[in-house]
Formats: structure tokens, C-alpha cells, sequence
């Protein structure tokens, strides 16, 4: 996976996020799209995240994912 800094995730436009309103999970790209689903999964087991954010995170990511 790329390394995605911070001056790069900053740059980055809203439409590449997961959850755009909070700038969380970017998905520049499949590798990060791919994480962005694992993370959200993780997230969601340990009560981060809500169901309804997970699943916003799946279909941006599933999106991303089915581009290639």
C-alpha cells in the first residue's frame, strides 16, 4: 500500500473518503480501499463505529474496489 501522508490525505477531495463529513477512511486507491473495509470492521466490533458508517464505508470502498 502507498503511503498516504498527511499533507496528501489533506489534499485529498472529500469524495475520497469513507466517511467524507469526517474526513475518515481514504480510499485513493484500491489498497486503501481494501483497509478502509478492514478498519471499519474493526472499528464497528469494538463499538468505534456504527453499523450505518460501516456501511457507508463499504459501499464508497466496494465502489473503489470494482473500478480496477
Amino acid at each position: 500500500m502507498a503511503t498516504l501522508t498527511t499533507s496528501k490525505k489533506n489534499s485529498e477531495p472529500k469524495s475520497d473518503f469513507g466517511l467524507p463529513e469526517e474526513r475518515k477512511y481514504p480510499m485513493p486507491d484500491v489498497a486503501h480501499a481494501r483497509n478502509a473495509k478492514a478498519r471499519a470492521s474493526q472499528a464497528e466490533q469494538a463499538g468505534k463505529l456504527s453499523a450505518a458508517d460501516k456501511k457507508k464505508v463499504d459501499s464508497k470502498a466496494d465502489k473503489v474496489l470494482h473500478k480496477k
